[in-house]
């Protein structure tokens, strides 16, 4: 039977991307394909809704590889330039539509979008079908399309308010989804337990200021007792190889254009 819930990785890397402009390293000369990453985000497909989480800067190259054609709304997991500077991008996804395209974010993701893209939240210098039409949607809660219902995780990561996402869908498996993050806090912790699949940042092996390293992400996952997690918002200290080989077998590491299908 085909699958009928499909999560696609359409990016998995951190903020500069992998290769790194300029680095002779061997992750970024790599010839692996799964070494070659762009900025992390993913989409979700289910019922006939179409989701995105994250509008990075390579939106328009992810978009064209997977022939995304739709958006039923865009989820923000919080306002870092490589989360949220392909905004223009979703222009292509405003063509052909009547209404506004939702765009859920915290009020401070919110805020930081209409101050960069301030002409697309201007009712009025906006009238011309073609330019994106947002609708903006503040984050208090679980919010649903269809049977597909997403519940906000907060989680620190550096000084900006941050969000990861629950993904939950009747007789589906759990997801949860964290590319930012550095801490969890005790009560998302709560909500993570029982979680099935955790897709979480784990940046570099060495400790980051303001993200997990690979032994930290192991660490929370095992305190879970996650049954299948991966990892993601990799740089160019990991090749994708020789950090799976590492890994116990229900951790594995994610790669661009890489389908969970259920």
């Amino acid at each position: 039977m085909a699958a009928d819930f499909e999560l696609t990785f359409l990016g998995t890397a951190t903020s500069v991307g992998v290769p790194v402009i300029g680095c002779p390293c061997a992750v970024c000369r790599s010839a692996d394909p799964r070494d070659k990453r762009t900025r992390s985000s993913i989409h979700l497909q289910y019922g006939g809704i179409s989701l995105l989480i994250d509008s990075g800067p390579d939106l328009r190259q992810q978009a064209l590889r997977e022939g995304l054609t739709r958006l039923d709304a865009v989820i923000y997991t919080h306002s870092h330039v490589d989360h949220v500077v392909g905004f223009d991008e979703l222009r292509a996804f405003c063509w052909f539509r009547n209404d506004p395209l939702p765009m859920h974010a915290t009020q401070a993701c919110m805020n930081t979008l209409q101050t960069m893209f301030p002409w697309a939240f201007i009712a009025v210098d906006n009238a011309y079908r073609g330019y994106i039409r947002p609708d903006p949607l503040i984050i208090t809660g679980p919010f649903s399309y269809g049977d597909v219902t997403i519940t906000p995780l907060p989680v620190v990561h550096a000084s900006v308010e941050t969000l990861g996402f629950l993904i939950e869908i009747p007789e589906k498996p759990k997801i949860a989804y964290l590319p930012d993050v550095k801490v969890i806090p005790d009560e998302t912790l709560e909500i993570l337990r029982g979680t099935d699949i955790l897709i979480i940042d784990a940046l570099r092996p060495l400790p980051h200021p303001t993200h997990l390293s690979v032994p930290e992400a192991v660490a929370i996952i095992g305190e879970l007792e996650i049954g299948r997690a991966w990892l993601t918002h990799i740089g160019h200290d990991l090749g994708h190889a020789e950090l799976e080989a590492s890994l116990p077998d229900h951790i594995r590491v994610s790669y661009d254009g890489l389908k969970l299908a259920f």
